[in-house]
């Protein structure tokens, strides 16, 4: 399946400023993480967040506060860094995926999936296909098999005539007022 993978969410990543996750060396046989200051963690911490294995890092008060990058590091109120990472063959998973999403390759890859979800979310508002108007698989692979060929009437006539169907979304609020204009 070719889907985004979600990005890191930390304030770092968010503003492009200061130092994400990435910036961080991570030794996970000596259970140690490296800032980009060169300092090493104080803590290694495994937890279970949200029913999912995880693993919080912290770094000493002490070492953080003295240090001249802090302010690109972190917003903690007790100014220390504190990393968030899964276990290691997920957050290795993780940061190859993230990195192939960037690239080109993968880019023409997910825009052929855009088009095939245009076309499902099409088939979903014109012709109601989310739910089955009959009982019984035979008389259900029928609807399916006429709402298929509706859709492409319906394509095959807007592309004849007036163009893609690129109908212009408008509020409800316009629509009124189309109506009560005309």
């Amino acid at each position: 399946m070719v889907t985004p993978v979600l990005q890191d969410h930390s304030d770092q990543a968010k503003a492009a400023e200061g130092f994400d996750k990435n910036a961080f060396t991570i030794n996970w046989k000596t259970r140690q993480v490296r800032c980009p200051a060169g300092k090493t963690s104080f803590h290694w911490n495994p937890v279970k967040q949200h029913g999912k294995d995880a693993i919080v890092i912290t770094f000493s008060v002490l070492t953080c506060r003295n240090c001249p990058l802090q302010k690109q590091c972190t917003t903690s109120k007790t100014g220390r860094r504190m990393l968030t990472l899964r276990p290691e063959e997920l957050h290795e998973n993780l940061a190859q995926a993230r990195a192939e999403q960037k690239t080109d390759t993968w880019k023409n890859k997910y825009a052929l999936r855009a088009g095939v979800e245009g076309t499902i979310n099409q088939a979903l508002d014109i012709t109601g296909i989310r739910r089955a108007r009959y009982r019984g698989l035979p008389k259900v692979r029928l609807q399916h098999a006429f709402s298929a060929t509706a859709l492409n009437v319906i394509r095959l006539d807007a592309h004849w005539t007036t163009g893609p169907l690129d109908r212009p979304r408008h509020s409800r609020l316009e629509r009124l007022s189309y109506r009560l204009s005309a």
